[in-house]
């Protein structure tokens, strides 16, 4: 396995500024780490990319931009719901390189505030992703799921994915896939989501959300079902990454939950390093 640490991006411009404050939480939590980051993307222009690649080179960590083609998604469900963008986590084996073995996927909403490596290094057990169900307070929304899509798994949220590359190109077939969605179109709430539960949940490995993809909405939904010990201490020292799922984000005005302050302190730091 290779010792530096593939992440995989693929976002438009409108979220560039927050991929710059992940980035930056990042470096800041993994000292001494090799990075490279590799960026699927259709629109972003050169200037985007400049600004990026500064950004890369201030905190080491290589930038790879890669432009997805029209040939892969000639056949494609294209919408206003269906974005391109939409598949491109899930085709990441047929887009990047053939050399990269494994990578992980990070949103572009996420802070990240312990080290990686243990999640690098993780053994997939045989499986193609890795992946956390968001447990909240209840059990609800995963049994909600379950009945929506017809799983027998948990809801796995496909904003923080280690995956298998070699595996994804054995066994995702973008032809299938696509004819999946339009079959399927009506039942697609989060499209991408909910694919990555219906065609491929039997091939991920679950992850504690606590830790790789703790939803910054749900303190006090961790700390009762923890009963307690998992407080701010615990989250600090154990939680990995910090996921702002949901409508409000911490960026936005207005936004007074209790990790909206170290969202901003990375904010600043962000803007300190390269001003506008």
């Amino acid at each position: 396995m290779s010792s530096s640490i593939s992440i995989l991006v693929t976002l438009n411009e409108h979220y560039l500024p927050q991929l710059e404050v992940m980035l930056t939480s990042l470096h800041a939590s993994n000292p001494g780490e090799t990075v490279s980051v590799w960026l699927i993307h259709r629109s972003l222009t050169p200037a985007h990319l400049a600004r990026l690649e500064r950004r890369c080179g201030l905190l080491g960590f290589s930038l790879h931009p890669l432009t997805a083609g029209e040939e892969l998604f000639k056949d494609a469900p294209l919408t206003r719901q269906y974005p391109q963008e939409m598949y491109y986590r899930l085709l990441a084996g047929q887009l990047l390189p053939a050399e990269l073995h494994r990578v992980i996927y990070l949103d572009p909403d996420i802070l990240v505030i312990n080290p990686l490596r243990p999640l690098w290094e993780l053994d997939l057990e045989g499986r193609m992703f890795a992946a956390a169900a968001h447990t909240g307070k209840t059990e609800l929304a995963n049994s909600v799921n379950q009945v929506r899509l017809g799983t027998n798994h948990g809801y796995f949220n496909s904003g923080v994915l280690l995956m298998d590359l070699d595996a994804a190109r054995r066994f995702i077939d973008p032809t299938a896939l696509f004819a999946f969605t339009r079959k399927h179109a009506r039942e697609l709430l989060f499209p991408d989501q909910d694919l990555l539960n219906m065609l491929y949940g039997e091939r991920v490995l679950a992850l504690d959300d606590a830790v790789w993809n703790y939803d910054a909405r749900n303190y006090n939904n961790y700390y009762l079902r923890s009963g307690g010990d998992c407080d701010m201490d615990w989250v600090f020292t154990h939680t990995a990454v910090l996921h702002f799922c949901g409508k409000a984000k911490p960026w936005k005005p207005g936004y007074h939950r209790r990790f909206g302050p170290l969202y901003k302190h990375y904010m600043r730091l962000t803007a300190l390093a390269l001003p506008e």
